[in-house]
């Protein structure tokens, strides 16, 4: 592991541009779903506004189904997070027809678990949760799986695969420990203060964003605090004798630009989670969606 961010594999290898980000297979997706959705009837519906909106519901399905699993396994939200940033990573470079986001979502989690320590999830443990998820939780969604269909030797596959993508750059910098940093520094201790609550909920829905895969955690950390901040009218005031926000704010050495980038992509994806359709809308997506071949759930 690197003793710190900027010399991480993180960093160097994993903080991608916007043209990775918007990656051929990307490309490729949001086409196949649009033809899909309106049977090739509608042309270049893929770059239009609605097709980027679809793939992005789609990445903030699978990020609840992430965040559903690890709830059910009682597993840390460190956990929770650094598998939902494995699942963005493994898809901004391949397309879903490649593996079935529904093996690699558990598959993530469960290399997680493993990478940060909070002891290895029980694979029969980790097939059984997938199972009452996709049954339970979210079945009408999935209504057209009458069984979970993957095992113990589907995951261990899946691991390897996943491995080889991220070659094996497995530490993920999370702003979580950023952000404890600045609310010290704010004199903010209280676990149950309302600018600390909001924070750290930010930075919880910020990764169905691809600000992980874009920007340093500790601005990451900056912008939550800031969207908070405004949102919650603390910028003006001086709350229980501390330093008034924008004053904070103002002594820092802070690239502006990029903390409104990171703060547009938050809000973005705040917009379409806000248009997040019904489960019966949501099901139509998820089965317009490219599918792995079935004699073989892993394609390379």
């Amino acid at each position: 592991m690197a003793g710190n961010f900027w010399q991480s594999s993180h960093c160097r290898q994993w903080l991608l541009e916007p043209h990775e980000i918007e990656s051929d297979a990307v490309k490729n997706d949001r086409e196949f779903i649009m033809n899909k959705l309106y049977k090739g009837q509608v042309p270049d519906l893929a770059n239009s506004e609605e097709g980027e909106e679809n793939y992005r519901k789609i990445i903030i399905l699978f990020a609840n189904v992430i965040q559903a699993i690890g709830e059910q396994l009682k597993s840390r939200q460190q956990v929770i997070a650094t598998a939902t940033v494995y699942f963005r990573r493994f898809y901004v470079r391949n397309s879903f027809s490649s593996c079935d986001p529904l093996l690699m979502a558990p598959t993530c989690l469960f290399l997680a678990s493993k990478v940060e320590e909070s002891g290895q999830i029980s694979q029969n443990r980790l097939i059984n949760a997938m199972t009452q998820i996709v049954r339970c939780k979210f079945r009408d969604v999935f209504h057209m799986i009458s069984d979970y269909p993957y095992r113990n030797s589907n995951i261990l596959e899946c691991e390897f695969y996943l491995l080889e993508l991220m070659d094996c750059c497995l530490i993920i910098y999370h702003p979580y420990r950023p952000l404890l940093q600045f609310l010290q520094d704010l004199n903010i201790k209280e676990s149950d203060d309302r600018l600390s609550l909001m924070a750290w909920r930010v930075l919880n829905d910020s990764y169905r964003s691809d600000v992980m895969l874009q920007y340093p955690p500790y601005m990451i950390a900056l912008a939550a605090l800031h969207m908070s901040g405004i949102q919650l009218n603390y910028m003006e005031r001086q709350v229980h004798g501390r330093p008034k926000l924008s004053d904070w704010f103002a002594e820092l050495s802070l690239d502006l630009k990029q903390l409104a980038k990171i703060t547009k992509d938050i809000l973005n994806m705040y917009g379409v989670w806000a248009k997040f359709p019904d489960d019966r809308l949501m099901a139509k997506l998820y089965d317009s969606m490219p599918k792995a071949q079935s004699e073989s759930r892993i394609t390379r």
